[in-house]
C-alpha cells in the first residue's frame, strides 16, 4: 500500500534533569527540496538552526510536549508517548501513515511504524528530530535567563557538573524534575 501524506514524530529531552520532554511531526511535501537532513544530533547547531527556517516554511508541523509536572506524574516514557501524540494529533494535514524515531509506538489510532534509527534514515524523522531539539533548546535558553546559576544555556537541562553542583548548592527549581534520582536526593534536604 502507498502511503501519500508521511509524518515522521522524534521527540528531544528525554535524559534532561529539567524542561520538557518536545516532540514534533512533520509531513514533508512531495519533492520537499530541503537539502542536509539528518538526525539532529549529527548536525552543527548553525546547520540545524537553518534547516529549521526551512523545514517550518515548507512543511506541515505541530509541536506537542509535556511539562516537568507531567513527566513526573506519568514517567518519563509515558511523558514522551503522550508528546508524540499531541505532535501527531495538531497537524492540521492528516498522514496517511507515521514513521516515528525510535523501537516503542504510542497507543493511538494512527497507522504507524517505530524506527530505530530513523531519524537517520527517513527525512520526515529527520525533520521532527531538528524541530524538536531546536524548540526544546530555545525553551531551555529561555529558561537560563530566569535561573541563571544551572547553565541551562550551555548544558539544556542535562545532568553536566555543572547542573549537578548548582542542583547541590541552590536546589531544584520548578523546572526540574523531581520524580528523576539526582534532583529528588537534592529535594530531601
Amino acid at each position: 500500500m502507498m502511503f501519500k501524506m508521511i509524518a515522521g514524530v522524534d521527540e528531544a529531552g528525554r535524559g534532561p534533569l529539567a524542561g520538557p520532554v518536545v516532540a514534533a511531526a512533520v509531513i514533508l511535501p512531495d519533492g520537499h527540496g530541503i537539502k542536509g537532513l539528518d538526525d539532529s544530533k549529527k548536525l552543527t547547531a548553525k546547520k540545524r538552526a537553518e534547516l529549521e527556517i526551512e523545514i517550518l516554511d515548507k512543511c506541515f508541523y505541530f509541536i506537542g510536549l509535556c511539562n516537568e509536572s507531567e513527566i513526573d506524574s506519568i514517567n518519563i516514557l509515558q511523558a514522551t508517548m503522550l508528546a508524540m501524540t499531541r505532535a501527531a494529533d495538531g497537524l492540521t494535514q492528516r498522514p496517511d501513515y507515521i514513521l516515528v524515531d525510535g523501537n516503542r509506538l504510542p497507543t493511538w489510532n494512527h497507522q504507524a511504524e517505530a524506527v530505530i534509527g530513523g531519524d537517520a534514515i527517513h527525512p520526515c524523522i529527520s525533520a521532527a528530530s531538528i524541530l524538536a531539539k531546536e524548540y526544546r533548546d530555545r525553551m531551555m535558553i529561555a529558561a537560563a535567563q530566569k535561573y541563571p546559576q544551572y547553565g541551562w544555556e550551555r548544558n539544556k537541562g542535562y545532568g553536566t557538573a555543572e547542573h549537578l553542583a548548582a542542583l547541590r548548592q541552590y536546589g531544584p527549581t520548578p523546572l526540574h524534575r523531581k520524580s528523576f534520582a539526582p534532583v529528588a536526593q537534592y529535594e530531601l534536604l
